[in-house]
């Protein structure tokens, strides 16, 4: 009983490993002939070569349905959004006058750089206003790349940084530009009691209460003689990155002229489109945005 139960030592232990790993009685590796480790190969290398031919041909036959310059899937992208400039992280423009712009002022400077005559001038065309730039293809032939139309600076007034190389900040009027989220072949609608050729954008407190605290604004380009801010339809459709590359986001700049000091304003900017919903109350973002200003 006690030659059964006694332990095996160190030796015998590696002696019945070699054997596992190679036995020279039967010529097994492993516990297996070599037959054996060949079927199993080839069973694997069989195996493996079958997903990878059914992934790749999933992967082909997908992407025969995406159109490399058009995205398959934007439904959820019906309402674009607005956006600031400058934007520093957040949403917000807090600073004080004595000092603390020259970050807001060094990021104008740089997004406005493109925006220059000659560079518009190289990467543009000058298009016709009013109306929406379409650029169809032609049967099977496509009409790439799509010419983008100018947005000069200029049209910034105020705000371009021309006349007043700190866009208001020095002297506590600033600038903060709106723009709208890019979303490719839409169209957006003008409301004609504002506008024929733009969609407007309007900003206010976002609580009216705050409204007398905010001061009076002034848009750039404006539409009419109307206080309101206006993106020419001629910068309409977006067909993307890839068709389109040259295109210049469009900007409507607000410059805030005597807003009281020490306040934290809640701005809430919208833009007006007969397509573009900016009264859902479950997302603040949609057709709008809402951001604090604050000059000390």
């Amino acid at each position: 009983m006690a030659a059964l139960t006694q332990k095996k030592t160190c030796s015998q232990m590696m002696e019945e490993w070699k054997e596992y790993m190679w036995n020279p009685r039967t010529r097994e590796f492993m516990g297996r002939t070599g037959s054996s480790w060949a079927l199993i190969l080839l069973f694997y290398m069989v195996f493996y070569a079958f997903l990878t031919a059914i992934f790749s041909l999933s992967l082909w036959v997908m992407l025969q349905t995406i159109d490399e310059y058009t995205p398959k899937y934007a439904d959820r992208l019906v309402n674009p959004g607005l956006m600031i400039r400058p934007k520093l992280g957040t949403t917000e423009v807090v600073y004080s006058v004595n000092g603390s712009w020259q970050d807001y002022v060094d990021g104008l400077n740089s997004l406005l750089e493109e925006y220059n005559k000659t560079v518009q001038m190289e990467r543009g065309v000058n298009c016709t206003p009013g109306v929406y730039n379409i650029q169809e293809d032609t049967g099977d032939v496509r009409n790439y790349p799509k010419k983008a139309c100018w947005f000069l600076r200029d049209v910034l007034g105020d705000c371009s940084g021309d006349s007043d190389p700190t866009y208001g900040y020095s002297s506590g009027m600033p600038c903060v530009l709106i723009k709208m989220n890019r979303v490719v072949h839409f169209l957006p609608g003008p409301i004609k009691e504002l506008s024929n050729t733009s969609i407007t954008i309007n900003c206010s407190g976002q609580f009216q209460k705050n409204d007398n605290l905010l001061g009076s604004m002034q848009y750039f380009p404006t539409v009419g003689n109307r206080n309101l801010g206006g993106i020419d339809l001629m910068y309409f459709p977006y067909y993307g990155n890839r068709a389109q590359q040259n295109y210049t986001q469009p900007f409507v700049a607000v410059k805030f002229l005597n807003a009281t000091r020490g306040v934290d304003h809640m701005v809430e900017c919208r833009v007006n489109a007969a397509n573009i919903n900016n009264q859902d109350s479950r997302d603040l973002f949609q057709g709008r945005v809402i951001f604090k200003l604050r000059i000390d």
